[in-house]
């Protein structure tokens, strides 16, 4: 009695599902990546064997080289109330739109006095402008002391959380701006922060 030959059919794998959830990663990593930005002076990093990520949020990056300070917090909403409580001390009055500018910053090394025509300009003539850093010494008078103290008060009513320092300076930069930086930051009773630095292998 002859076989019956049954066809063989190949193996097909419906692969849509899974092509779903890879452009969902995709996505998802897409959106929740931080964008790399650019220092407002060039920065050669010192290295170091200690590799920890930095926080995303409750922290203030302080950016020294040239001789030159500049200040930067992360979270919107932090910027934004900074911004209004240091116009309140210093009656300077910011519009919604200059306040919108500013939160945009990552950085930035104005005086304050001179904040407002900084912020109107344009982002590639921001970007071209030479800033002269923020002033700085070791009395209770200086912004960059009111800069720092008051992006803590703002940061502990909002987030509920002590604002972390980190320190990011030129690996040849000379010790007096940072040593006048640390003391302004120890008048606050700062005597933690973190140093930004690169990796590096370590020493075998």
């Amino acid at each position: 009695m002859p076989r019956v030959k049954i066809p063989r059919k190949s193996t097909a794998i419906d692969m849509t599902a899974m092509c779903d959830v890879a452009f969902l990663l995709l996505t998802f990593f897409i959106l929740t990546a931080k964008p790399r930005t650019d220092d407002p002076v060039p920065v050669d990093q010192p290295a170091s064997t200690i590799n920890e990520q930095l926080p995303e949020s409750d922290v203030a990056v302080l950016t020294v080289g040239q001789k030159k300070v500049f200040f930067g917090v992360e979270g919107p909403k932090v910027r934004e109330e900074l911004l209004k409580q240091m116009g309140a001390k210093y009656k300077i009055e910011f519009t919604q739109t200059e306040v919108n500018q500013f939160v945009a910053l990552n950085s930035f090394g104005v005086d304050i006095n001179n904040l407002k025509q900084f912020l109107a300009l344009s982002a590639e003539d921001k970007k071209n402008y030479v800033q002269p850093g923020i002033p700085i010494d070791t009395t209770e008078t200086s912004q960059f002391y009111d800069w720092v103290r008051e992006a803590r008060k703002v940061n502990a009513n909002l987030n509920q959380k002590e604002l972390k320092i980190a320190i990011k300076g030129d690996s040849k930069e000379e010790y007096p701006t940072i040593a006048m930086m640390i003391k302004a930051l120890q008048k606050q009773k700062v005597n933690k922060f973190a140093l930004i630095t690169n990796v590096k292998s370590a020493l075998k």
